[in-house]
């Protein structure tokens, strides 16, 4: 039995795995896959032993010599058919293995520095329907997994969009990567992306408050004079907000200044609604009251409550919103 050594080169080369360590692996795979296949040694006796020959490649495997007592007082070479075909076998699997595990570790790695962050992918087509295949590259294929979905999206075969790396583990089939299209942060990262004063820091989003599919509220605000940070997201002509907006599905994005002081923050997060008067309830439970104009009730508190709803996530505060009829009684 010989091994090729110009494999073992060639991994070392391309994998950056040691020859040698290769060849220890090796040996101690066959041993094992060695006694395993026989009678096993009573436990304290003495063990065969596999050697490599690091200049030819030869396989030898030397059975221990014993005296009447059972001490060793030598070994000798010990070269069967049987031990060919185990040989081969076991040095087989072990640079296998031993590829795959490097390929695991190089495609964990370069993944693992990117969580946190968004990556472009295409859908694929997987065996569970609920679960969505995306394949981010050609040596990786997240999953998009029920809960990350956007309710009611469709997600098409070969459909190219980006999404949002929320973990990278190790699996038991190698590297697994988890990605979402519902995580906020996916939104914060797209603007990023289409604003260049929020990747420059110029402009900091401060909050989001989102419920995917439907409606997104980002509070900007300038961390450099002279800047409009709305403006700036916005875009000219609102170029830079639809291009997000194209990007999530036409989820609508409401873009709201920031301001410390609570009422005039919440003024703000009821947008598009417009607010006639803003005051603090109770600073303690951060109640806020917020006055509108009568035809306008139902813009503030949204469909089903969502544009209240997602102002107060937004703010944190606890928001009381009230027609400007009722100051008037």
């Amino acid at each position: 039995m010989k091994i090729d050594l110009s494999v073992l080169k060639t991994v070392e080369r391309e994998r950056e795995i040691s020859s040698d360590a290769l060849i220890h692996i090796i040996e101690q795979a066959i041993l094992q896959a060695h006694i395993s296949s026989g009678e096993k040694p009573a436990p304290g006796a003495p063990q065969p032993r596999v050697e490599v020959n690091r200049s030819t490649g030869e396989v030898a495997l030397y059975e221990p010599e014993l005296d009447e007592d059972g001490n060793r007082i030598g070994e000798s070479l010990a070269t069967t058919d049987d031990f060919s075909r185990i040989a081969a076998s076991a040095a087989k699997q072990v640079i296998f293995q031993a590829l795959r595990d490097k390929t695991d570790e190089t495609v964990l790695g370069a993944y693992k520095d990117r969580e946190g962050d968004i990556i472009a992918g295409i859908v694929q087509q997987g065996t569970n329907p609920r679960m969505v295949h995306v394949k981010l590259g050609d040596d990786m294929e997240a999953l998009l997994p029920p809960e990350e979905q956007v309710p009611g999206a469709e997600y098409k075969h070969g459909q190219r969009m980006r999404v949002y790396i929320t973990k990278v583990e190790r699996g038991q089939r190698g590297p697994q990567v988890t990605v979402s299209r519902t995580h906020p942060s996916l939104v914060r990262r797209l603007f990023a992306l289409e604003v260049p004063e929020i990747a420059s820091g110029a402009v900091e989003i401060v909050a989001i408050a989102r419920e995917a599919g439907h409606r997104t509220k980002i509070a900007v605000r300038a961390t450099q004079p002279g800047i409009n940070a709305k403006g700036a997201c916005i875009g000219e002509m609102g170029a830079r907000v639809r291009a997000v907006q194209a990007e999530l599905g036409e989820e609508k994005v409401d873009i709201v200044d920031f301001s410390e002081d609570l009422p005039a923050f919440v003024a703000s997060a009821l947008s598009p609604a417009r607010v006639s008067d803003a005051f603090m309830i109770d600073e303690k439970t951060r109640a806020v009251r917020a006055l509108v104009p009568d035809f306008q009730l139902s813009l503030a508190i949204g469909r089903e409550g969502q544009n209240a709803r997602l102002a107060a996530k937004l703010t944190g505060a606890k928001i009381d919103i009230q027609p400007d009829s009722v100051m008037e009684d």
